[in-house]
């Protein structure tokens, strides 16, 4: 599998950003992983697409033994930082460098998008053991709420042909294949809360797709952002 150039090149320029800028995720999502996806200790999870290891840090609280796979080395080196008793591995969705039948569960977390397609689906049921389970994991931004509309407006000329969450393109894979059962939907609030630098400038400029734009652009965009 290619990885998207918006991936390889942005998260590569900006994984400290993505580190400071990326909100984490709600607590009730630690509760979900352990009832819903039964993640519990003794068992084996892959976080896939891990990025720096946001996650990671809440999947290590189940106790549970831990793989994180990603393709981009800058993220990979964050995460070994991040969550020391993690197995970090390069790898990517369409070949995971692990045994088949060999993990309870895989969770993306900010990431399914990027690589939803048939060839993925089969490989996580490859690697995942009989009732094993997969969770899809999205921070999504509230559009109601004014100045992030306008956010999105800023950024979104950018977008070209980056995959998107928003775009829901990600959920087709599903209508075509029997490995997996329709998916189910849990929402949780939650909030973003930091600085002014963190929670817009660093947030947005972690984008894949600005991240990747060259430093003349990336400034115009941080000036509009400010």
């Amino acid at each position: 599998m290619t990885i998207h150039d918006a991936a390889q090149t942005g998260f590569t320029a900006e994984a400290g950003t993505y580190e400071r800028g990326r909100p984490d995720y709600p607590e009730g999502v630690l509760h979900w992983l352990k009832d819903s996806l039964r993640i519990s200790a003794g068992g084996t999870a892959v976080d896939l697409g891990a990025g720096t290891g946001k996650f990671t840090k809440l999947l290590a609280r189940t106790g549970a033994d831990l793989i994180a796979i990603e393709p981009v080395e800058a993220m990979r080196d964050r995460i070994a930082q991040t969550v020391p008793d993690a197995r970090v591995i390069a790898g990517t969705a369409a070949s995971m460098p692990i045994g088949e039948a060999s993990v309870d569960a895989v969770v993306c977390a900010q990431a399914f998008h990027w690589f939803a397609d048939g060839q993925s689906l089969r490989e996580m049921h490859r690697v995942l053991r009989p009732g094993g389970r997969l969770g899809l994991i999205w921070n999504v931004r509230d559009e109601s709420v004014d100045w992030v509309a306008a956010i999105t407006a800023i950024i979104t000329p950018y977008e070209g042909d980056a995959p998107r969450f928003h775009t829901g393109k990600w959920k087709r894979p599903f209508d075509d294949q029997s490995l997996f059962t329709a998916p189910e939907r849990t929402s949780f609030a939650h909030q973003h809360v930091g600085s002014f630098q963190q929670v817009v400038i660093d947030r947005f400029l972690s984008v894949s797709f600005i991240a990747a734009l060259p430093a003349t652009r990336k400034r115009e965009v941080e000036t509009a952002l400010r």
